[in-house]
């Protein structure tokens, strides 16, 4: 997959593709229906398959004291994209000079002159330009008129109704990482770089790496049975292991973070990048009268976190 951020001085390869466009934060199963349409089309014509996003979020910029939505960032949002063998990943910086383009302008110097896409693909709830005003009736005229087609996808609905950022949000604050899953299509993932904490973990005998969660939805603080693939270093590789999400009450009051303990493992992580995928929720956080009594804690989630991802794949 081909990254770029910028839709000017692209060469040829990387200009003409059918192309979904969108946020596609945590890339569910209703965007990966919106790709497969551009996917289908782009089979059909023989154009390379686009992705086109935006950096930051809208949202993050529109709303920026509004509390973390993300259920992905960047690095994982690329990272779960290319698995669906995307040609070219468009991560277009969303800043003042695009957020000030109207509609009509974002169509021509962006989709027709710039990226040069021959199909985009959008959800019927696509809105564009300045102040959100247009539409995808509005997209379907300036594709006529400028040289580019347009569908338009369905939402997809399940049986709990339709499938969206927000229920997958409200599934995860409320501990429910499987209903999650189904919504999203995969494991819900946390990506990121392996920080320095205190190491209170090595000292009691469960070394765990710290991962940051700032500006993502934070999923219900507690315990977790989890699947850890390590994405970069000499222990690259995929591992079983329970991870604790949250504040750490027992030692004072702490930055939220997430913090796995990687079962039968001695390799150093410092550095290093991983995804972390919630597989079944535990028990909450809980402040302990001692380290023995954590200690002992411990050892029950992590033989109940094996039990559990032995029957997960």
């Amino acid at each position: 997959m081909r990254t770029f951020t910028t839709w000017t001085g692209l060469d040829d390869t990387a200009r003409g593709a059918s192309a979904a466009i969108g946020n596609f934060d945590g890339v569910h199963i209703g965007h990966q229906a919106v790709i497969d349409l551009a996917r289908a089309i782009a089979d059909r014509t023989g154009a390379p398959l686009g992705i086109v996003t935006f950096e930051p979020h809208p949202r993050e910029v529109f709303a920026p004291s509004s509390p973390p939505f993300r259920l992905m960032n960047a690095e994982a949002k690329a990272h779960r994209l290319e698995k669906l063998d995307i040609d070219c990943l468009y991560q277009l910086s969303f800043d003042e000079t695009l957020r000030s383009l109207s509609p009509e302008e974002f169509a021509r110097q962006i989709i027709a002159e710039g990226l040069g896409l021959s199909h985009v693909v959008v959800g019927n709830d696509f809105r564009f330009g300045q102040g959100r005003a247009g539409n995808t009736a509005d997209l379907q005229l300036f594709g006529a008129a400028m040289g580019f087609d347009v569908t338009v996808a369905t939402l997809v609905e399940t049986d709990g109704g339709q499938v969206s950022s927000t229920s997958i949000r409200r599934a995860l604050t409320d501990g429910r990482p499987r209903d999650a899953a189904r919504m999203l299509g995969h494991w819900h993932r946390i990506d990121g770089a392996v920080l320095h904490g205190e190491k209170r973990g090595r000292d009691l005998g469960y070394p765990t790496a710290n991962m940051s969660i700032d500006g993502l939805h934070p999923p219900r603080f507690g315990v977790y049975a989890v699947k850890v693939d390590v994405l970069s270093g000499p222990h690259e590789g995929s591992y079983d292991g329970a991870a604790s999400l949250g504040v750490r009450p027992m030692f004072g009051e702490n930055r939220a973070n997430l913090e796995t303990y990687i079962f039968d493992f001695g390799g150093d992580l410092y550095g290093t990048h991983l995804s972390v995928a919630l597989i079944e929720f535990l028990r909450p956080e809980e402040a302990f009268d001692s380290l023995d009594a954590l200690i002992v804690q411990m050892q029950t989630d992590c033989a109940r976190a094996r039990s559990i991802l032995a029957e997960v794949r």
